[in-house]
């Protein structure tokens, strides 16, 4: 075992994993399955802070599981992203989406599995349509599509849209190809209420590419009718680095694209994750969004992920996914400012609003050298009067944290897995952690579904809140002081 070294002593909450059911997936959409709730020890205290064991579960006394559902063939490649509306929540996975019934937090049931390859398969919905990113070049744009190199001109990359009205029977009725795919998407809904945009993100241009030229500093603006989607096209191809992004260093990645965007609405406004620079938007013309701002950390950021905002729009929390989520950063070599998140607030009005750094924030425990761990994707918690969020990061599990005082964030509770191995360097853990409803769910790598509950003075207001829809990049606000 590896020792930690953490600034406390903290109390553990040590449980065995439970055996789960297997669950059989034969055919395109399978039905419902039960899952099993993973039992929880009562808590211990601790005075060595170690490294959990392999698939030991460890955290908080605030924050734990309360279900679990294993993913299954033929979607048992890697999950990604979740969405959710009403009692459902749509889980991306590289082979496709599953559709679960969340209407009881502590035993989710699959509605659907639906069987569609073409990496990340970020997913976001909206009404009757769900839409999927696809960012790896295919033979067509089907979903019997087999991988295919993006250096030949017929191959296919974008997005791909799904009549959800029968959630247990999907129907997919339009693709949109993009410039260099769809990495990521953010739906932006117009403000006539009979369009929505998506914002798509993608990046990594190359010579040898026909779809994929550089120096590609823009991103894609799909338009979606609502009544007509089967009319979804690209509208514009906005460059949003004119004088060029940031050119690249040692530790830093070069702006070809951005990764991901999070718009808030009803503040007409995004903030942009764009490799190697962070940018604020003003998207109050939906088709013609403007950068106002933009910031770069050529001291610890390798690579803007994500971003956040707090419910009154006046702080952006930008991650940064040194080694591409595929390499262990939490550890005492790498330190606590890099692989971390960075909070900036918005000052000032209109086209003058800047982001002034404030400080970094990353989980205050080491892993071991074999867990992939960076920050990764996140939601705002819906807590009045304090600016909460929680947090997927990989195999160093799920953190909840306050950034109410953007000088000195906190963590407030945590939940995580143990190593999926301790001989060698294995990718897991916790893709996204969203809390929708009254819960967290987590979207596991490996792991498949995991629903926790969180018990704590400062977010009990948060279970007050009620989301007919959530799309996290898609911001909501709700009732504050």
């Amino acid at each position: 075992m590896i020792r930690l070294h953490m600034p406390r002593i903290r109390q553990l909450r040590i449980v065995g994993l439970a055996a789960t059911g297997l669950l059989v997936a034969s055919v395109l959409v399978a039905p419902a399955s039960n899952a099993q709730v993973v039992p929880q020890a009562a808590p211990v205290a601790t005075a060595g802070n170690t490294i959990p064991g392999v698939d030991e579960i460890v955290s908080s006394p605030n924050l734990r599981q309360i279900a679990n559902v294993p993913k299954v063939a033929p979607l048992d490649a890697t999950n990604s992203d979740i969405a959710f509306q009403g009692r459902y929540a749509f889980a991306g996975n590289y082979n496709g989406f599953v559709i679960y019934d969340v209407s009881r937090p502590s035993a989710p049931t699959v509605t659907a599995r639906v069987l569609c390859p073409g990496s990340q398969n970020d997913i976001s919905v909206h009404g009757d349509l769900l839409f999927l990113s696809t960012d790896s070049s295919r033979s067509d744009d089907s979903c019997n599509s087999t991988a295919q190199g993006a250096n030949i001109k017929e191959s296919w990359e974008g997005i791909k849209v799904f009549d959800i009205k029968d959630k247990a029977n999907p129907r997919y009725i339009k693709s949109v190809e993009t410039a260099c795919g769809s990495h990521t998407h953010t739906l932006v809904p117009g403000k006539d209420r009979k369009t929505v945009y998506l914002y798509v993100s993608s990046y990594s241009p190359r010579a040898e590419f026909p779809d994929c030229q550089p120096p590609h500093d823009s991103i894609s603006i799909i338009k979606v009718p609502l009544k007509n989607p089967t009319d979804a096209a690209v509208i514009s191809t906005p460059n949003l680095f004119p004088d060029g992004g940031f050119p690249g260093s040692e530790t830093g990645s070069a702006t070809t694209g951005c990764h991901d965007i999070t718009a808030y609405p009803d503040k007409d406004l995004a903030a942009g994750a764009c490799m190697g620079d962070g940018i604020l938007l003003d998207i109050r013309n939906r088709e013609v969004p403007r950068v106002i701002n933009r910031v770069r950390d050529t001291t610890n950021f390798a690579f803007w992920h994500s971003a956040t905002f707090n419910n009154s729009g006046t702080k952006v929390i930008f991650t940064d996914e040194l080694g591409g989520g595929g390499a262990a950063t939490c550890n005492e070599a790498i330190g606590p400012n890099r692989g971390a998140d960075a909070i900036y607030d918005i000052t000032g009005r209109g086209d003058a609003r800047t982001l002034t750094f404030r400080s970094y924030y990353k989980i205050p425990r080491n892993n071991a050298d074999t867990e992939n761990c960076v920050a990764h994707n996140g939601s705002l918690i819906p807590v009045l009067g304090r600016d909460i969020m929680v947090q997927a990061w990989y195999q160093g599990g799920i953190s909840v944290w306050d950034f109410t005082d953007s000088a000195n964030p906190k963590e407030i509770a945590f939940w995580e897995r143990g190593p999926l191995s301790t001989e060698s360097f294995v990718t897991g853990g916790a893709w996204s952690a969203y809390y929708y409803n009254g819960h967290i769910y987590s979207n596991d790598i490996v792991k498949g579904l995991d629903v926790l509950e969180l018990n704590d003075w400062r977010t009990w207001t948060a279970k007050l809140v009620r989301y007919r829809e959530l799309n996290v990049q898609t911001q909501p606000s709700y009732l504050s002081w």
